[in-house]
């Protein structure tokens, strides 16, 4: 007995009770198991087969097969950092650091004896105040291109080197990001930076404590000085 495809599906549609009232029941029942039915698309979907594709390592040298993933620009980080040195030269953080920032009031306080047990007049007078500096801690990484290898290709030393540089210099740094900006800070000073030991050929981490530096005319003219 042979049986096509749309024979075999028809009598695989059919109920049990219907079935056994077909001839030679046994039969069918033995020639459909010897089909495969063909699949039909009950729901609105696309099935078509999804290919995985995979880099041929065979065709890539060593150097691209221990690379590391590139630095992100500027335009690719959500807070960017950058350095502005003598002359307007940029040097931008070459992977997003993490910045916290924090500030608090200097308060000049007086301690007055007070008779009597009244609560109201407990505690100190706090005679004047003025804003602290914002402290910034930034703690980031820097990368080199190769994953393991040798030193001058594998650890980032042109980055190491720079951020050296940013410590070294006595000098107030102009600096662009956008969080210290909304804060009114343009320029800061390098108080100490520290490099840890860090797990890894290519990657070496760092943390750094810098201040904000604001513009005082200590200098005041004599119509100011008897205006005052």
């Amino acid at each position: 007995m042979t049986l096509s495809n749309e024979n075999v599906l028809f009598a695989s549609l059919l109920g049990a009770k219907v079935a056994q009232q077909i001839p030679r029941f046994g039969a069918v029942q033995n020639e459909l198991g010897k089909h495969v039915l063909p699949p039909i698309p009950f729901l609105p979907i696309n099935n078509k087969p999804v290919k995985v594709g995979y880099p041929d390592y065979t065709v890539m040298s060593d150097d691209q097969l221990w690379r590391a993933d590139a630095p992100k620009s500027e335009s690719e980080q959500f807070f960017p950092f950058t350095w502005i040195g003598d002359g307007g030269q940029r040097y931008l953080l070459p992977y997003e650091p993490m910045i916290s920032i924090s500030t608090k009031n200097n308060i000049a306080e007086r301690k007055v004896a007070k008779a009597g047990d009244d609560i109201k007049r407990q505690g100190t007078v706090k005679e004047r105040w003025s804003a602290d500096d914002y402290e910034i801690k930034i703690t980031g990484v820097l990368i080199g291109s190769i994953l393991t290898g040798d030193v001058s290709k594998c650890f980032p030393r042109s980055d190491f080197q720079k951020l050296n540089e940013v410590l070294r210099k006595r000098k107030s740094w102009e600096i662009l990001c956008e969080p210290l900006q909304l804060l009114g800070i343009n320029r800061v000073v390098v108080y100490d930076m520290n490099f840890p030991f860090t797990k890894g050929e290519n990657v070496q981490a760092y943390e750094m404590s810098i201040k904000s530096d604001f513009d005082f005319d200590l200098l005041l003219e004599e119509e100011d000085v008897l205006q005052s």
